[in-house]
């Protein structure tokens, strides 16, 4: 652990905790597939969220009990093995165990408390959690920095819900900084009801090319379908992308915890809807394609490789498999638990005179994938094995996935507006995850007018990391102004 992280003060035993009612203190419920897959990989989940002002324990605490633990059942239950299988049983919470401030070295917080900050959170990595209680913790560091006056990091494991359920539950339980009076806005709804695919309305028999276009899409759906299982199999066996500096050095062998670093930065929402619009594509195809500029960028810099024009690398892309988006109706009901699944998507190490191509490619990649039903291929394979065979066999394939691609890429919708959370105003949001195979995973989290970028790498593996973290702030800045002089460009000529 770093030296800038002395010891943790223990609270005092206060006589504030959560006692589930008798009548429902045994209700229990099984795990799911994907959360036993997460249990036996052993993945957790982070949030680091920067406050606006100290923090004020007492306050923050008893939010923690009249919203959160109300709210989530999951943080009220421990697991219990019956018949070989995971259960959620709901048992007595005790707050105080969750609540950790840790004592940070003074010298060190003085002289650079960012990095103070970030090593403590790092350190998490390494740390194990308590399994004869609930498995999740809140941090508190109130540390100044550039960003927030203060600090609280929530540490939960991965079988206790997805990103998108804990983001859920945080909306649920705040109000907007700007009306303290009301709940914070919903994102806006979804344009899809399902993850990637959603079936086209067939049109009238008379209405011709409409029709011959809409068999044609179910063609096209059925072929790509078909492609992209023969890919996932192919993957299975023996298709591995090419060793480069972003694959994890021992190939991702070692299923024991590495250290890894959390870093984050926020890009501007507004830039990113400019190059949206512009390019008439989705946010999603803009910060892919802000993904592979960067560690394009990076790759180029840190090999020397002047040779090389592209090399085709694959993301894991994790997807919320929710109907209809649980985002919509947070405010009566928070939906525990993992609702995932996942698809396969390339991109491209490459230099391109035109940072748009990066954005061109990602559009045509995703649209691609959008006609195609991987991402329900992968969920029903995914839920047989463990349903059927082992849970060791689903993680087993889980895991070759991982370590056949090279890198892990997710994307959350966050709060519309900033939000206040047990008496405090949150600044900013960084969501990521540890235990993943991967030596690089990027997640991208939109909260009010930005959208932040968070990095989890190798801490030996990525010594650079900050510079890293740097080319995807370029990246958008150099894809922004390229926008802004083709449109420059096209009003000219108009």
């Amino acid at each position: 652990m770093n030296a800038a992280i002395s010891s943790v003060a223990t609270l005092p035993n206060l006589p504030l905790s959560v006692r589930v009612p008798r009548e429902t203190e045994w209700a229990d419920e099984p795990m799911s597939p994907i959360g036993r897959i997460m249990e036996d990989l052993d993945v957790y989940i982070v949030v680091v969220m920067g406050l606006g002002k100290p923090v004020n324990l007492p306050v923050f605490r008893a939010g923690i009990e009249t919203e959160l633990l109300a709210r989530f059942p999951r943080f009220r239950s421990v697991q219990v093995m019956e018949f070989g299988k995971p259960r959620w049983v709901q048992t007595t919470v005790n707050v105080d165990d969750h609540i950790i401030v840790p004592r940070l070295d003074p010298a060190a917080v003085a002289c650079d408390p960012e990095k103070a900050v970030e090593d403590y959170v790092s350190s998490l990595s390494m740390l194990p959690m308590d399994r004869s209680r609930p498995l999740w913790e809140f941090h508190f560091l109130d540390i100044p920095t550039s960003e927030a006056t203060s600090t609280t990091v929530l540490r939960l494991h991965h079988s206790i819900g997805d990103g998108a359920s804990v983001m859920t539950l945080l909306m649920a339980s705040s109000l907007s900084t700007a009306d303290p009076t009301r709940l914070p806005a919903m994102p806006p709804p979804p344009k899809r009801t399902g993850p990637i695919y959603q079936r086209r309305p067939r049109p009238p028999l008379s209405s011709g090319e409409a029709l011959l276009a809409w068999v044609w899409s179910y063609l096209v759906l059925g072929w790509n379908t078909l492609v992209d299982g023969v890919l996932l199999l192919a993957t299975m066996l023996f298709l591995s992308d090419p060793r480069t500096l972003f694959t994890r050095a021992d190939g991702g062998s070692s299923k024991s915890h590495r250290h890894m670093r959390f870093l984050h930065r926020s890009l501007s929402l507004d830039d990113v809807k400019l190059v949206k619009t512009a390019m008439n594509c989705t946010i999603n195809d803009v910060l892919v394609g802000v993904t592979s500029s960067a560690l394009s960028q990076y790759y180029f810099r840190k090999s020397g490789d002047i040779n090389t024009k592209e090399i085709c690398l694959r993301s894991f892309l994790l997807v919320n498999t929710r109907t209809v988006s649980s985002r919509q109706t947070y405010v009566t009901k928070v939906e525990a638990g993992n609702k995932l699944s996942s698809l396969i998507c390339p991109f491209h190490i490459a230099l391109h005179d035109d940072p748009l191509q990066h954005v061109r490619n990602a559009k045509r990649l995703m649209r691609r994938k959008k006609s195609s039903l991987e991402v329900m291929l992968t969920q029903v394979v995914g839920e047989f094995l463990v349903k059927y065979f082992y849970v060791k066999i689903g993680s087993f394939f889980l895991r070759l996935f991982m370590t056949r691609t090279t890198i892990m890429l997710s994307n959350i919708v966050g709060p519309a507006e900033h939000i206040t959370l047990c008496g405090h105003p949150v600044a900013f949001m960084a969501t990521s995850v540890y235990g993943q195979p991967q030596a690089l995973t990027v997640h991208y989290l939109n909260y009010g007018n930005t959208v932040k970028v968070v990095l989890a790498v190798d801490d030996a593996q990525f010594s650079d990391c900050h510079q890293l973290l740097d080319d995807f702030v370029e990246s958008m800045m150099l894809i922004k102004d390229a926008t802004n002089f083709r449109t420059l460009k096209s009003i000219r000529f108009d």
